[in-house]
């Protein structure tokens, strides 16, 4: 996989990725013929950016195994989503499933890799994507709990500032948790990091210095 890097990257000639390349980034790195989760909202838009040949077999947890990208003008059936509401396409060898099988495919340790996004990750792989605990928020955990433990990897993919400027990639998540030392790597517009029992490991950054990411973010970092 094109994160096995022997040093650690800094794109300096460039400013952060966008969404679509930030997607393009976490496409990269699954593993050939995966079975993989994409979770509701920007992670959902990696299906746009596998290769054909890539092997990978996308799941929803609203009931479907081989799922294909985005769906397009002619191609949108409004009946044909995924757990986003987001039209899907339906390749060949596509197969549908009642809800409850699909949660027992997660939870039952069948599930490759799962892409989810996050309000909070932490250095050691703790994951809070649920609830902010504001008293006005709307709590959305939906089968992410269930992804976090049953998939054998889980990867993030969110900003890495919030928009009031604070990190999202932190020492001690302060938001409720979703699963404790589950995540293994986290895509962010800025540096793609690897998380665990370590710590957190910068393998590529993309307009800030490893330096640059030291002095805002309240960890200590790694390079490879």
């Amino acid at each position: 996989m094109a994160v096995a890097a022997t040093q650690t990257l800094e794109h300096l000639d460039r400013g952060p990725l966008s969404k679509d390349e930030l997607a393009a980034l976490v496409a990269r790195d699954i593993p050939q013929g995966s079975y993989v989760n994409l979770g509701i909202g920007q992670p959902t838009t990696v299906a746009d950016h596998l290769s054909a040949d890539s092997g990978v077999v996308l799941h929803t947890e609203n009931g479907m195994l081989g799922m294909g990208r985005a769906a397009q003008g002619d191609e949108i059936d409004p009946d044909l989503i995924n757990a986003g509401k987001v039209p899907v396409t339906e390749p060949p060898g596509a197969a549908y499933f009642h809800h409850a099988d699909s949660f027992a495919m997660m939870r039952g340790g069948h599930l490759d890799v799962c892409v989810l996004g996050a309000f909070q990750v932490s250095a050691t792989g703790d994951l809070a994507n649920w609830h902010t605990g504001a008293p006005d928020a709307i709590p959305a955990v939906g089968g992410a709990m269930d992804l976090a433990i049953g998939a054998k990897d889980v990867f993030v993919m969110m900003t890495l500032f919030a928009k009031d400027g604070t990190a999202k990639l932190v020492s001690e998540c302060t938001y409720p948790l979703t699963g404790v030392g589950c995540v293994s790597r986290v895509y962010t517009d800025r540096a793609l990091f690897l998380v665990g029992a370590d710590g957190a490991t910068v393998v590529e950054t993309f307009g800030m210095s490893v330096e640059e990411l030291d002095e805002r973010l309240d960890i200590d970092l790694r390079t490879l």
